[in-house]
């Protein structure tokens, strides 16, 4: 039996960064299936209003409910002015989905500014939104949600894209410390969770095809499978795609942590030196 998580209730307050599309606007879209009052936070121009008048159409009291805020997450000035926005117009907040991400792409010793842009965004704008909509959501005591996504590139840091790998590794840390820190609180009825996507067909990783690849999973399976996830308390949302079963995830993850415990190289996996001993652990 599916459990829905006491949070996803009618009339409950959900905020989503980088709303306008992908994941972040399926979520706006299964949130107001809920019947809840959904924010939709990302930034300013066509894609957000359009992803705003998308989701009205799903809510049964229409702009009573549905709400765009233009948002640069990368700016705390911004965040601190839609947490007032937010509280000023629906006085709580029971989901925080902080999603808003890009990909430029990144190299060791390339562009400053994607490095400054990709850390700004992925992981300050993750932090930041948590402490800044956090003791608010701990201070109302109503069972809440703080959903921060990550990647799988931040824990099996595949080489390609190093600012893009520290970004959602550091999501991940920051997420394991702020629920820790969050089920320390007496009276907290706030947790945490951290959304692990598998390759997901979002503008973010179409690459200027306008075709789902037959192996991708749809931004609504993602967060369908979220859903279901955090109906069952689980902290870390590993979901597969069409390529890529569980078991296969596990093993890559586990093979990146034995690179530390059997003192291999960093990144092994990708040496050619370790690429017939890694396709026998996977298959066994």
């Amino acid at each position: 039996m599916t459990i829905i998580h006491p949070a996803f209730k009618e009339d409950n307050v959900a905020v989503i960064t980088g709303a306008a599309s992908g994941i972040g606007l399926a979520a706006a879209r299964k949130f107001a299936g809920f019947g809840m009052s959904v924010v939709l936070a990302d930034l300013d121009g066509d894609k957000l209003a359009e992803a705003h008048a998308e989701v009205l159409k799903l809510s049964k009291d229409g702009e009573a409910q549905i709400v765009a805020v233009p948002t640069d997450v990368s700016k705390l000035d911004e965040l601190e002015a839609l947490e007032r926005a937010v509280i000023q117009r629906f006085g709580r907040v029971h989901v925080l989905m902080n999603n808003a991400g890009i990909q430029p792409g990144s190299a060791i010793f390339g562009p400053q500014a994607n490095w400054e842009k990709i850390i700004n965004v992925n992981l300050m704008g993750v932090v930041n939104g948590s402490r800044v909509f956090g003791p608010g959501m701990v201070a109302h005591a109503e069972p809440s949600l703080i959903i921060n996504t990550g990647s799988k590139q931040g824990i099996t840091t595949p080489p390609g894209d190093p600012a893009y790998n520290v970004s959602k590794a550091s999501v991940k840390a920051f997420t394991e410390a702020l629920q820790h820190e969050l089920r320390n609180i007496a009276s907290s009825a706030v947790s945490a969770h951290l959304l692990i996507p598998g390759y997901v067909f979002t503008g973010l990783t179409a690459n200027g095809r306008t075709e789902k690849p037959s192996g991708a999973w749809t931004a609504e399976q993602t967060v369908d499978f979220m859903v279901d996830s955090l109906g069952n308390g689980d902290f870390y949302i590993l979901c597969p795609d069409g390529e890529v079963d569980r078991p296969t995830d596990e093993k890559r993850i586990l093979w990146a942590a034995y690179d530390i415990v059997q003192n291999r190289p960093p990144l092994s996996r990708w040496h050619t030196e370790y690429s017939a001993e890694f396709t026998t652990f996977l298959k066994n």
